[in-house]
C-alpha cells in the first residue's frame, strides 16, 4: 500500500496542483472579488518562478519528504499511530486534524518570532491578492516548514495516505483561500465554518498589523475561532482594504531577486510581538471583534 502511494504521489500532487491553479485563475478572470492593481505578468512570472526555485531547493535539501517519511515510519514502527491499535479511518482523520493544527501553530510562530517573521513577511509583501500569493514563500521558510512537518510526521506516525491527502488538501485550499474570487455572501458565511474562505484569509493580508496577525488558518477555520485569533471582516471592507505590509510597496519589490533578499532589509516590524502591532491589536481587535464579529459585512 505504502509503495503504491509513494509511486503515485508525484502524479497525484502535480495533477491536483495544476487543476486547482487553473480553476482559480479562470474563476478570478470570470468573477473577481477585487480590482487588480498590478499587471498579472509581473506578479505571476515572479511568484511562479519562486515556486520552481522552492521546489528545486526542497528536493535537493531533503532526501525524503513527508509522505515518504510516513511510509518509512510505518515500516520501522515509529510514531504514535504505529504503536497503538486504532482503526485506519480514525488514524487518518486524527492525523489530518493534528497536521492542520501543527500548520496553524507554525504559522502563528512565524508571525511571533522576529527572525521567522523576516522570512514569512515576504508572503505578505505581495501587493495584490490572488491564487499565486498562496505559492509565494521564501525558500528558507519552505525548508524550516518542511523540517517541522517531518518532525510532526515522525512523532505521529500517521498513515502515508493521510499525509498525502493532507498535502493535496493543504495545497488546494491555499490556492483557493488566496484566490481573488467572488463568492456569494450567504455561501461564504456558511463555508467559512468548514474551510478557510478567500474573504476570511484576505483579512490576514491586510496592511493593518492588527488584521495581519489574525486568521492564521490555511485549511480548517476552527483553530482561529477556538484560540481567539479570528477576525471576521477587515475594518475598511474587502474592496477598500490595502493589501501587503508597509515596508515594501513598490513594484520592484515584487521581482524575484528582491523577494529573496527581503529578510535582510529593514526592521522586522509588523509581526505579532512587535510593540506597535501589540498596541494596535489590543485596541482594535477588542473593539473589532464585536464590531466586525459579524460575518455579514460584504464590502
Amino acid at each position: 500500500m505504502s509503495d503504491t502511494i509513494l509511486a503515485a504521489e508525484p502524479t497525484i500532487r502535480i495533477i491536483a496542483f495544476l487543476s486547482v491553479l487553473a480553476a482559480m485563475a479562470l474563476w478570478e478572470v470570470a468573477a473577481p472579488r477585487r480590482r487588480r492593481d498590478i499587471p498579472r505578468v509581473i506578479r505571476w512570472t515572479n511568484n511562479l518562478a519562486l515556486v520552481v526555485l522552492d521546489t528545486a531547493i526542497l528536493r535537493l535539501t531533503f532526501p525524503i519528504l513527508a509522505v515518504g517519511l510516513a511510509a518509512m515510519a510505518e515500516d520501522r514502527g515509529w510514531g504514535l499511530f504505529n504503536n497503538i491499535e486504532a482503526p485506519v479511518w480514525v488514524a487518518i482523520v486524527v492525523s489530518m486534524l493534528l497536521l492542520d493544527l501543527a500548520i496553524y501553530l507554525q504559522h502563528v510562530m512565524f508571525h511571533a518570532v522576529p527572525g521567522l517573521w523576516r522570512l514569512h513577511r515576504m508572503h505578505h509583501a505581495d501587493l495584490d491578492f490572488d491564487a499565486t500569493t498562496g505559492l509565494r514563500f521564501h525558500p528558507v521558510e519552505i525548508l524550516i516548514s518542511m523540517g517541522i512537518k517531518l518532525a510532526v510526521v515522525a512523532t505521529l506516525g500517521p498513515p502515508a495516505v493521510a499525509v498525502l491527502l493532507f498535502e493535496v488538501t493543504l495545497n488546494a485550499t491555499a490556492l483557493f483561500n488566496h484566490a481573488n474570487i467572488e463568492l456569494p455572501r450567504p455561501v461564504d458565511r456558511i463555508l467559512r465554518w468548514i474551510v478557510v474562505t478567500p474573504d476570511m484569509h484576505r483579512v490576514h493580508h491586510s496592511v493593518d498589523p492588527s488584521e495581519t496577525n489574525s486568521n492564521f488558518g490555511f485549511n480548517l477555520p476552527w483553530w482561529d475561532r477556538l484560540l481567539g485569533t479570528y477576525v471576521a471582516q477587515p475594518k475598511k471592507g474587502h474592496k477598500s482594504m490595502e493589501i501587503g505590509i508597509k515596508q515594501f510597496r513598490t513594484r520592484r519589490d515584487l521581482w524575484l531577486d528582491r523577494m529573496l533578499i527581503q529578510p535582510l532589509r529593514g526592521p522586522a516590524s509588523g509581526g505579532a510581538l512587535d510593540a506597535a502591532s501589540q498596541q494596535m491589536r489590543s485596541s482594535s481587535v477588542s473593539s473589532g471583534q464585536t464590531k466586525l464579529g459579524n460575518d455579514q459585512i460584504d464590502q
